[in-house]
Formats: structure tokens, sequence, C-alpha cells
């Protein structure tokens, strides 16, 4: 038998006896691999929703925003300005000016700042916005864009009020010229025509008639200009050329102008947000795929002890033992990318979403070489990197050794026995164990804090969310907000359950590298229930430092993912509870595994000791 083949049996035959320990290590290694795929194919995955709705709204290449002047409100917009800017060389067309004011408006009891574009009842030939409910603006009708439709909860034929004035929703449409709700005031809101206050802003549309009505002193008319260039990818190039000529001699009265490529950026935002946290929460699972393979590893090995004393008894050399056991985790993560690579191909179209502010689809995302190559080369480095020191360390353990499975003599250290001495039993035990595997109780630290640090991170978003709710929008949801929350709870999730199969295997391998000492603790005097407390509370300890170190983790988490904005700060009571939480969960885990091993008869663990 050729050596390749006998370490494809070996590793073969070892996966199959202890199946349920490879299935659990398969699915740390594809969750991790799943969110890193969905991170990486997500990329551009709103510019064909984008060209779609500017093919269907004819799109303009550049639009501009003429302002009255700063100094006197009252004023009136220097048309001259926007006649000059249509007769500019490389411009082909226009459409406009439309006259603007800001409004606020009301409907469903709720309360916001809304963009009022005055249009003409004959369709546009440039930014004509795409109906998907009811029909074009009239008399006394009102065309909501549909993401601002969709916060407000209204439909064509409902109510709503522009200060104060009664109007019906004629229509629901969407628009190619502005990005939608809650960013329309980034194409352009000056301090001269601000928001509402203490709202968000949308877009809607009216009659040129009805919209210069609603114009205020305090909200004056402002102009909205749509171009076409001959050559539309010039159009930044365009809009700043103008914008530094018009800025130096009109001084405040120039026009803003924005470019079709940042609003089909900033129509990416839901997208983009996703991404960021799903490729933060990638390399925190993997960081928890390590800490599973780890600890999966070396339980096995305290469990294969003996087996591997065989294998060398036979002529298997170190090498041969430390191949069969890459080979065994090196073609678990091979089969968890496979997994996670299409795992993530088939949930990026419940991510890829445009929102309602954008007609069509983005298909589905293409699964690139690059992307293959980058998630299979993760998933072996974190099995390769997590088994190589365990399979190192047993490869080199003598045959003598291995065959007798003996017990490894504890370190005993005198500081460590005066400050437990007069511990009860279960601290006792707990402490002098955890004391006695610093690498094992590192591996648990981390994994705690690297949990934690994901949960504080979302509950600071929340607070963040809240806080801008309270502030901003009179209960109106967010859609970007509203995305990232679910992927970050989604991911959230997935960090849970990594560690609280971590927090079983962590135990279990503790159960059996400490078989025979809790076995000689209980013939004498230590009762079952006090070995199962003491090793749920060894690994207690160590969750404690980590719920502890999750909390200013979480902050530099949220620091990472946060998509803009500014810090916000849970209440103190979250995170009290989070760490309580934490420490009733681990030693809930811990106590299952912990009491199957204690169930074991004490003259049969030692016994085997002495055969």
């Amino acid at each position: 038998m050729g050596r390749f083949l006998l370490v494809c049996r070996l590793a073969a035959r070892d996966l199959r006896r202890r199946p349920a320990e490879a299935v659990l290590l398969l699915l740390a290694i594809t969750a991790a691999t799943t969110t890193l795929t969905l991170g990486l194919i997500l990329h551009g995955v709103t510019d064909h929703p984008y060209q779609q709705t500017r093919a269907a709204t004819a799109g303009p290449d550049v639009m501009a925003v003429f302002y009255p002047p700063t100094s006197k409100t009252n004023s009136p917009v220097d048309l001259a300005g926007l006649t000059a800017l249509t007769r500019r060389p490389g411009v082909t067309g226009h459409s406009g000016p439309y006259p603007v004011t800001m409004a606020v408006l009301q409907a469903n009891g709720h309360t916001a700042g809304a963009e009022a574009v005055g249009r003409d009842r004959a369709p546009a030939q440039i930014d004509q916005p795409r109906l998907t409910q009811g029909s074009w603006v009239g008399d006394g009708g009102v065309v909501i864009e549909r993401s601002f439709a969709e916060a407000l909860g209204v439909h064509a034929g409902d109510p709503v009020t522009l200060n104060g004035r009664s109007f019906r929703v004629a229509g629901v449409a969407v628009t190619a010229a502005v990005p939608p709700y809650p960013q329309v005031c980034t194409s352009g809101c000056e301090p001269n025509t601000p928001r509402q206050a203490g709202s968000s802003t949308g877009l809607v549309w009216l009659t040129q008639a009805e919209t210069r009505s609603l114009a205020t002193s305090a909200h004056p008319l402002y102009y909205f200009l749509n171009l076409r260039l001959a050559d539309p990818a010039s159009s930044q190039a365009f809009a700043m050329a103008y914008m530094n000529e018009a800025g130096q001699s009109l001084g405040s009265t120039g026009p803003f102008l924005n470019w079709w490529q940042v609003i089909s950026e900033q129509d990416a935002h839901l997208v983009k947000g996703e991404q960021q946290v799903l490729v933060v929460g990638s390399w925190l699972l993997g960081v928890l795929a390590v800490a599973s393979v780890v600890v999966l590893v070396g339980g096995r090995i305290a469990d294969q002890t003996r087996r591997v004393g065989l294998l060398k008894a036979v002529g298997g050399a170190p090498e041969l033992i430390a191949a069969v056991l890459l080979t065994e985790y090196v073609a678990l993560a091979v089969l968890a990318a496979a997994a996670g690579l299409t795992g993530g191909w088939l949930a990026a179209p419940l991510l890829t979403s445009p929102g309602a502010g954008l007609v069509g689809t983005a298909g589905a995302p293409s699964v690139t070489v690059s992307t293959v190559v980058l998630v299979v080369a993760v998933a072996v480095a974190v099995a390769g990197a997590a088994t190589f020191v365990p399979a190192l360390r047993a490869a080199r353990t003598s045959t003598v050794r291995a065959l007798a499975d003996a017990a490894h003599l504890p370190r005993r250290r005198a500081r460590l026995i005066a400050v437990s001495a007069r511990l009860p039993v279960p601290l006792l035990l707990g402490l002098r164990l955890a004391a006695r595997r610093p690498r094992r109780v590192l591996l648990s630290l981390a994994s705690v804090a690297i949990t934690a640090s994901g949960i504080v991170a979302v509950l600071i978003a929340h607070a963040r969310l809240n806080a801008q709710q309270l502030s901003g929008s009179a209960g109106l949801d967010n859609p970007e907000t509203d995305r990232v929350k679910q992927v970050m709870l989604g991911v959230t999730i997935m960090l849970v359950v990594l560690a609280a199969i971590n927090a079983v295997f962590i135990t279990w391998a503790t159960v059996l590298d400490t078989r025979r000492s809790s076995a000689l603790a209980r013939a004498l005097g230590a009762t079952r229930r006090q070995v199962t407390v003491g090793l749920s509370a060894a690994q207690v300890l160590p969750a404690l430092a980590g719920a502890l170190l999750g909390v200013p983790g979480g902050f530099g988490v949220f620091l990472v993912v946060k998509h803009g904005g500014t810090m916000a700060y849970p209440p103190f009571w979250w995170l009290i509870a989070l760490v309580l939480g934490t420490l009733l969960v681990v030693a809930g885990l811990t106590a299952i595994p912990a009491g199957i091993g204690a169930r074991r008869p004490v003259a049969e663990i030692l016994q085997s000791e002495t055969t």
C-alpha cells in the first residue's frame, strides 16, 4: 500500500469512528467560510439594478441644484445661470429647471421632511420617474418616492398633508436622479434649505403650481436641472469644472452638481453596509473556528493516545502520525470551504435586493476564481494552523508512554495551593484545573471574548439606531439600518452557536484529561456534584474574564464596522446583563459534559490506570 493511500485510509477511518465531532467541526468552519463568501461576492451587486433604473427612467448624467443667495434668502435664484449651463460644450439635452421646496409631510401619524419637486404633467425626456403604483402628478395629487412611501406606510389613494394642506397619493415611483430615502439630501441640501427639524427627508413630486404655493420665506424655492452629456463617463469632470468656475464668478450663489456615478454608489449603501458587517463577522467566526479545531484536536488526541501508540508500535513514523491528523482536518476544511462557497452563493440573493429605491434585480452574484481560492485558502489555513501543534506533539510522544496512556503529573505551584486551600471544594477543584491548563483557559477566554465583542457591537448599533430614530424620524424605518441590523443579528447568532460548541468541546476535553484526577478526588471524599461543579467552574472563570474583555472589544468592532455617524453607548444595565448572562450560559453548557464525565464509576477509572 502506498504511503499516500495509507494516510488517506487511516484519516477516513478515524473520521468515520467519530462522525459527530467531524460534523460539528465541519459546521464550525462552514459558518466562517459562508460568511466570508457572502462578504466577498456582494461587491458591486447593485450596479445592475441602478443601470436598469437609469434606463427605465431616462436618468440624467448630471443633476444641478441651484439655490437662492445665502445672504438674502428671499431673493430669487438667478435663472440665467441655469440657461448658461444647458449651453455648455458636451451637453446634448436637459429637462427642467424644476422648482423645489422643503415641506413638512404628515401621513399615518408620522411627520417627516420632504423635498417637493414641481413637475409637468407631460412626461419628460430626461428623468421621468418610473411609476410602480398609481398615476403621475395632477391637481391635488402627490407622487412619493417608493422607499419613502414604504417607510411612511402609504400607497396610492392614501391621504397625506404637506405644510398642513391635504393631498392624496396619486402614485409611487422610483428615480435614478436622486438617491432614495433616507439619503435624499445627500444630493445637495445646503444650509439655506435645511431639513425639517427632527425628521428624516424624502422625495415627492407635485405639479409646479402646487410646489410654488408650498414655498415659504424660511424655505424658498430652489431648482433642479437634469443634464444629458455626449459622454456620460465624463460626468464627474464636467460637474467639477463647472462648479469651480461658478464658484469663482457667482460666490455663494453657485450651483451644486451631482453626477450619476455618485448616485449609483449611494444607492449601493444598502449592500455595502451588509458587506462590511459580513467581512468583519467572517474573521471573528474564523478565529472561533480555529479555537474549535484546536479544542477538538486536543480532545481527540487525549482520547486517542493509545491508538497513536499502536500506530507507532507497528512501524508508523512520527511524520505518518502527524500526516494522518493533518489530513483529517484539511479534508474537513476543504469540504467546509466547498459548503461555504455553495451556501454563500445561494444565500447572496437574500441580501442583494437593491431596495425599494431601484427597479430590477441584481441577479445571482458570480463566484470568481479569486473568491474560491481565497475562501479555500482561509479554510485550509484555519485547519492547518489549529492542527499543526497538537499533531506534532502527538507524533513526538514516545511509543511506550502512548501505549501506557498514563496520567500526566500535574504541575504543583505553592502559591496556587495556598490560594485555593481555603476555598469550597468545587471552587478549589475548578481553580486548580484552570491553572494547570493555561492554553485551554486562553482558548476559552478568547472564544467568549470574541462572542461578547460581537454581541456588544450589536447592542451599540441598536443604541445608536434607537437614538437616531428618537431624534430623527418620528418612528420611520430606515431601510439601511434595518438590513444591517438583520445581518449583524445573523452573524451574532452564529458567533453564539460556535462559542457554545467551543464551551462544550473545551469542557469535554477537560473531562477526558482529568478523568483520573477527578476519580481520585471522588475516592478521597469529593461528591459527584462537587466534581461536576468544579469542572464547570474551570470554564466559568475564564468566561468571566472573556465577557469583561468583550465590552471594550465590542466598541472596537463597532468602530471597524460602523458606516459613518457617531458612537452611541448602550445602557449600562445591558452590559451587566450580558456579563451575567454569559456566565449563566457557560455554566449551563459546561454542566452537561461535566455531569456525563462524572457518572463513570471511580473504580473503573482507577483500575484502568493500573492496568
